[in-house]
C-alpha cells in the first residue's frame, strides 16, 4: 500500500486525513480510500497571527497519530500537504505578512516529520471548489472505473454538483453545457480522456462563522448598538455579552466597524423570531445588481443549476440537525423553511435538552438553518423541481467528502488527462487464470463422473 497525508487548514479548524492505496494502482479509480483522520484540537492556524509558531505546535499531536496510522517503513515515501482555505485567504488579506509567517511556522513543524513534505499552501476559492467536486465524483466512480474483466469503463453518468459551506467561505461548483460568462468561474478539466466544462464560484465571507458575524454586524447597527438588544436569531431564554472585538475582528466586517471603542459590551437576549431573523439574514445578500444574463447574488453570474448535487461540510450538519435533532424532513425547500422557524421557536432550555452536546453551536442554528434556506434557493436558485437533487452527506462510503482528495489526487497526478489503457494488472491476470483452471477442473471432473456413471450403468445391464 501507499499512503498520502492532507492537513485541511480550515478557518475554525484543522482536519488531518490519511489516504491509502494499492501502490501498483497509481493511475486507477476507486482505489483511493480514507485510512484514518484527525482533528486537530484549537482553532484554525489564521487564529494564531499573533503567535505563529503555535500554529506549528498545534498541529503536532495529530501528526503523531500519523507516525503510528502510517507504517514506519512507508513514512520517507509518503507525502504530506498542507491546504488552507478561506480564514488564511482572509488573513493574508488583512495582514500578508502574518499570513505568510503562519505558513512557515508550519511548515517548519511538518519538516521535523519523517514524511515526504510537499508543501503548505492557501487554496483559492476555485481550487477548493474544484477539489471538492473532483472528490464527490471520484468517490462515486462517475469518471471511470474497471469492469469485471478489468477493462476501464467510462460510465454513462452525469457528474454531480458539489457544494461545500464552510468556516469563511461557501462553494458551488457543477458541470454545465450553458455558455459561462463569466471566464473566472471557467474551468476546463480532462480527467481518464474526458472533458469537463465546469462552472465554479467561492463566495468568501459567506461561510458559516463570517455569516454570524457579518449578521450580528448589521443587526447591531440597525440597533444603533444600544447597551442591551433582543436579538430574533437566537432562542428565548439565551443571553450572552459581546466584546464588538469579536465581531469586528475580520475583514468580512470591518466597513462596518462602528466609531465606538472596540471593547464596548453589549448584551444581546434571544427572542426567537423567525421572521424579524430572516429579514436580517437576507439583507446579507444583494439579489438586484447583476450585469449577466442572471446571476446568483452579488452580481456574480451563475447557469441554471442542473443534474444531482452533493452539498458537504456545514450543509450537511444543518441539515442532519433538523433531521436527527428535530426529528424533521428535508425534502423540499418548504420543509426546510419551515424546519428553520420550529428551531427558531424552540426555547433555549428545550434545545439543550434535546442537543446537550452540541450547546456550543445550538443558539446559532436558528440563523444558519435560514440563510441555508436562502442561500439554496433565492441565492443559487433550487426550487421544487430541482431542490430533492441535493443529497446532503457527509461521506461517500467510508471516506469524507471534501476537498482535500481532489487536492491530493491532483498534486500526486493520480488521474490522468488520457484514459489509461484497458491493460489489466499481473495480479487480475492470474485470477483469471486460476478460475479457470478452476472452471475447466471442474468440468473435467464433472464430465469424467458422468462417463464412469454410464459405463458402471452399461455393465450392469
Amino acid at each position: 500500500l501507499q499512503y498520502g497525508i492532507v492537513l485541511d487548514a480550515g478557518s475554525s479548524h484543522t482536519a488531518m486525513f490519511i489516504y491509502k492505496w494499492p501502490a501498483d494502482k497509481e493511475n486507477d479509480t476507486g482505489v483511493v480510500s480514507e485510512h484514518g483522520m484527525c482533528d486537530v484540537e484549537g482553532p484554525g492556524i489564521s487564529s494564531y497571527s499573533a503567535n505563529p509558531p503555535a500554529a506549528g505546535t498545534s498541529l503536532e499531536h495529530c501528526l503523531d497519530q500519523a507516525l503510528r496510522d502510517v507504517p514506519k517503513m512507508k513514512h520517507v515515501g509518503t507525502p504530506l500537504y498542507l491546504g488552507a482555505t478561506a480564514g488564511m485567504r482572509l488573513l493574508n488579506i488583512a495582514d500578508p505578512q502574518a499570513s505568510d509567517a503562519v505558513l512557515r511556522a508550519v511548515a517548519a513543524t511538518l519538516k521535523t516529520y519523517p514524511f515526504d513534505f510537499r508543501g503548505a499552501k492557501i487554496l483559492s476559492g476555485e481550487e477548493e471548489g474544484v477539489f471538492g467536486w473532483v472528490t464527490a465524483n471520484y468517490l462515486l466512480e462517475n469518471f471511470i472505473k474497471r469492469g469485471w474483466l478489468g477493462e476501464w469503463i467510462q460510465p454513462q453518468k452525469k457528474t454531480l454538483g458539489a457544494m461545500d459551506f464552510g468556516g469563511a467561505s461557501t462553494q458551488i461548483t457543477f458541470e454545465t453545457r450553458e455558455t459561462i460568462e463569466n471566464p473566472r468561474n471557467e474551468v476546463m478539466l480532462k480527467l481518464y480522456g474526458q472533458a469537463y466544462k465546469v462552472y465554479t464560484h467561492s463566495f468568501l465571507c459567506y461561510g458559516r462563522d463570517q455569516v454570524l458575524k457579518r449578521l450580528l454586524s448589521k443587526f447591531l447597527k440597525a440597533e444603533s448598538y444600544q447597551a442591551t438588544v433582543s436579538y430574533p436569531c437566537w432562542p428565548v431564554g439565551y443571553n450572552k455579552s459581546l466584546l464588538l472585538s469579536s465581531i469586528y475582528d475580520s475583514p468580512c466586517t470591518e466597513k462596518e466597524r462602528p466609531s465606538l471603542a472596540l471593547n464596548t459590551t453589549i448584551t444581546l437576549v434571544g427572542s426567537g423570531n423567525r421572521n424579524l431573523c430572516a429579514l436580517h439574514v437576507s439583507k446579507l445578500f444583494d439579489f438586484t445588481t447583476c450585469s449577466f444574463s442572471h446571476c446568483s447574488f452579488d452580481g456574480v453570474f451563475q447557469p441554471k443549476v442542473s443534474g444531482n448535487f452533493i452539498a458537504f461540510s456545514a450543509f450537511f450538519y444543518t441539515v442532519d440537525f433538523i433531521q436527527t435533532v428535530m426529528g424533521r424532513p428535508v425534502h423540499l425547500p418548504s420543509d426546510l423553511k419551515d424546519a428553520a422557524e420550529t428551531i427558531c421557536a424552540t426555547s433555549w432550555s428545550e434545545l439543550l435538552q434535546k442537543a446537550p452536546k452540541l450547546e456550543k453551536r445550538l443558539p446559532d442554528y436558528c440563523a444558519v438553518s435560514i440563510f441555508v434556506y436562502l442561500l439554496t434557493t433565492k441565492g443559487y436558485n433550487f426550487n421544487n423541481h430541482s431542490f430533492p437533487n441535493i443529497a446532503f452527506q457527509k461521506k461517500a462510503g467510508e471516506t469524507s467528502i471534501g476537498w482535500a482528495l481532489g487536492y491530493m489526487l491532483n498534486l500526486t497526478n493520480m488521474i490522468p488527462a488520457e484514459k489509461p489503457s484497458s491493460h489489466k494488472s499481473m495480479l487480475y491476470n492470474y485470477w483469471v487464470i486460476l478460475i479457470l483452471l478452476f472452471v475447466v477442473t471442474t468440468l473435467t471432473s464433472l464430465v469424467t463422473a458422468i462417463c464412469l456413471l454410464r459405463h458402471s450403468k452399461s455393465s450392469m445391464i
